[in-house]
């Protein structure tokens, strides 16, 4: 409950440890899972002193019990096993200190210990934090590779010698850390953030050797794994011999059956390389040589053909056709010429026979009056003595209008057919 306090009424340290006891002492006891880090069993002591630490967190509590309670699994039981205890909260008033009393103590099994991680195996992937479009490919060649690994260890050494065999400009960023124990879980997160964080790593590698269940559970802790998940640089898992899988093989973007692996799949051989570089050079000189020879080939049939051998030819079977063509069209435009200078001369013939000058060439006459009126009746001659101008072949002459006149019945009544009537065919009447 809330306590009415001021800084004129608090409360003593005493009244305030005893109502923190009161509290705790109302709750009861509790099943606790935890690793422990250290055990005290003092020769004839009553009490054993234990330290229960959660591996995931850097959280301890103290643990104590009776002998009698620890002697029960003492032969199977020493710091860094994980066990289950039955136990009370109990506040120490006069230190302020919080501990449980453990009535009972059970090891935790194998078999718990993979039905556990079986399931925390179930949960992680139904966050998809194992699924295959999250894995990130590795640098073709890494240049400075990140190493969580123990220190002076045989994973070190494996793949730094075998990486380096490979390659030899091969760098490192190495963490020593703890891989098995208490504090081995914060150890390896803490070194994996860290080379997460440079950005110069284009790779992370965390390598142990084999081991025990027990000893690869760090490797199995969630804390762990969601550190690998949201690392952005790429992490490979190295962790025991081939038969070892620690989840960490799962969230990891690749994974190696060893160290000595890891190094196989990380790094490249620099003598294979050279060997599919000079592969590929050989590749491709076959390629440009094969294709140089099919062009020339090429150019040798084009340089073959009559028209590139005897390119006048063309020219001069053209220059043939041409020439037949302009003689046939002038000898076409003369056959046109000359029909069409046949027809103009019929025309002209003909004109001309039709033409008013050919009638006067033939002895007629056409007389005009001064106003230019052609007289082609006796009545249209005017009056006696008028003018007339006569008109014929050869010039013009002027004419009088006589006072006899004959009409057309009477232009030839002498019959003898000179339209004089006077019968001797000189016109003079």
């Amino acid at each position: 409950m809330a306590l009415n306090t001021s800084a004129e009424a608090p409360l003593p340290v005493g009244e305030v440890s005893r109502l923190i006891g009161g509290w705790i002492d109302r709750l009861g006891a509790i099943w606790v899972e935890g690793q422990i880090t250290q055990l005290s069993r003092r020769p004839g002591a009553g009490v054993v002193f234990l330290t229960l630490r959660d591996p995931s967190h850097d959280i301890s509590v103290s643990v104590t019990c009776f002998r009698q309670v620890f002697d029960r699994i003492a032969d199977v039981v020493t710091e860094g096993a994980r066990v289950v205890v039955l136990a009370k909260p109990e506040w120490y008033a006069p230190r302020g200190q919080l501990s449980l009393r453990a009535t009972d103590i059970r090891p935790v099994g194998i078999g718990e210990l993979l039905v556990r991680l079986e399931q925390l195996k179930k949960s992680l992937a139904a966050e998809g934090l194992f699924a295959l479009d999250r894995k990130k490919p590795l640098p073709f060649l890494p240049q400075l590779i990140g190493l969580v690994c123990g220190r002076a260890s045989a994973a070190e050494r494996d793949v730094l010698e075998n990486a380096r065999r490979r390659w030899p400009a091969v760098r490192f960023e190495v963490r020593n850390t703890a891989v098995q124990g208490v504090n081995a879980v914060a150890q390896v997160v803490q070194a994996v953030e860290e080379l997460d964080a440079l950005p110069e790593v284009d790779v992370i590698v965390v390598a142990r050797g084999g081991g025990s269940v027990e000893d690869l559970l760090p490797f199995s802790d969630e804390q762990l794994i969601r550190a690998v998940a949201g690392c952005r640089t790429p992490v490979v898992s190295a962790i025991g011999h081939e038969p070892d899988s620690p989840l960490l093989d799962l969230v990891a973007d690749l994974r190696a059956s060893t160290p000595t692996d890891a190094a196989k799949k990380v790094v490249p051989d620099v003598g294979e390389e050279l060997e599919r570089v000079q592969q590929l050079r050989d590749r491709a000189l076959r390629t440009v040589r094969g294709i140089l020879d099919r062009e020339e080939r090429g150019l040798a049939h084009a340089l073959g053909r009559p028209a590139m051998e005897h390119p006048q030819r063309l020219v001069d079977e053209r220059t043939a056709e041409v020439d037949a063509l302009v003689g046939r069209s002038r000898r076409v435009l003369g056959h046109l010429l000359d029909r069409a200078d046949s027809e103009l001369a019929h025309t002209r013939a003909r004109v001309v026979s039709l033409s008013p000058a050919a009638t006067l060439e033939r002895g007629y006459a056409v007389l005009q009056r001064p106003d230019g009126h052609v007289v082609r009746s006796p009545d249209e001659a005017g009056a006696p003595g008028e003018p007339l101008r006569a008109r014929v072949s050869e010039g013009e002459f002027t004419v009088r209008v006589d006072g006899d006149r004959a009409g057309a019945g009477d232009r030839d009544r002498d019959g003898d057919g000179d339209g004089d009537g006077d019968g001797d065919g000189d016109g003079d009447g």
